[in-house]
């Protein structure tokens, strides 16, 4: 059962950056801005996280 997602984050971008986001938008067929935006972060999160746990060889 998926999770409800109840919680609002609001980003601001410049233009330049709007314009970007449109445009891979544009050129990728993406449809849902909200979830490329919510994967992208995570995905980012996710990674730096286990960037930063101990591995048993340090």
């Amino acid at each position: 059962m998926k999770a409800p997602r109840n919680n609002r984050i609001t980003i601001l971008l410049n233009e330049k950056e709007q314009r970007a986001l449109e445009r891979f938008c544009e050129r990728y067929n993406v449809t849902n801005r909200s979830r490329l935006v919510r994967e992208s972060l995570m995905r980012a999160i996710l990674r730096k996280i286990e960037s930063d746990e101990p591995t048993l060889f340090d």
